[in-house]
């Protein structure tokens, strides 16, 4: 049976994530900050993102970071966060996958202008997608992680339900049979732990969308 870490397994992917994984089989531990946390099938360390160390995510086989912040103050996070996760697992076969943003999504065929680029991008939602592309730059510069990076379609719906099917697509912004780019987080929770078990996208950045 293959361990799995979530790291803010409390958050809206986060939670079904965990489900998700338990769903198939694997052994999961929840990483979270609030003491309140109470999950009977899933252990639990309670600890802040930068707080973890080596031996806390020693002997998983991945690693997800779930983690999300909005905050101007805690932004810087979204990099910091994860490089520090990065270099946890550096050097080891844990793999590292990440729940992203679709904003650093790419519109044109020479992956030069991304979708948080465009005139169409909600302005609200900037500060968080830059923090969360940034930290997409910051891994693609390590061949020292087994890191995966997996953004959603533009619309990331919550109270969408579980159909189980998605679509996987790549770098591009993906539009399904109906111009629409949609995913719940249950499916996305789907794809997620399916890359555990399929190994495709190693060192590489992919997207979904629901069909």
């Amino acid at each position: 049976m293959k361990k799995v870490a979530v790291i803010g397994a409390n958050g809206q992917a986060g939670a079904r994530i965990v489900d998700e994984a338990l769903r198939q089989g694997y052994a999961v531990t929840a990483v979270v900050r609030n003491k309140e946390y109470k999950n009977d099938k899933a252990g639990v360390i309670y600890k802040d993102i930068m707080s973890l160390e080596k031996a806390d995510l020693a002997g998983f086989d991945a690693v997800i970071t779930a983690f999300g912040t909005w905050s101007d103050e805690t932004r810087h996070l979204h990099t910091d966060g994860l490089l520090h996760v990065a270099d946890l697992l550096s050097g080891t076969d844990t793999r590292l996958l990440v729940v992203g943003g679709a904003g650093s999504l790419y519109v044109d065929d020479a992956l030069s202008v991304r979708l948080i680029d465009t005139p169409e991008f909600p302005a609200e939602y900037k500060p968080t997608a830059n923090a969360m592309a940034q930290g997409l730059d910051e891994l693609r510069k390590r061949d020292d992680v087994k890191w995966t990076y997996l953004s959603p379609a533009a619309e990331f719906e919550v109270d969408m339900p579980r159909t189980g099917e998605y679509i996987v697509a790549g770098e591009k912004f993906t539009l399904n049979e109906k111009g629409e780019s949609v995913i719940s987080y249950a499916d996305y929770a789907i794809a997620m732990v399916d890359e555990i078990k399929n190994e495709k996208f190693i060192q590489k950045r992919f997207s979904i969308l629901g069909k």
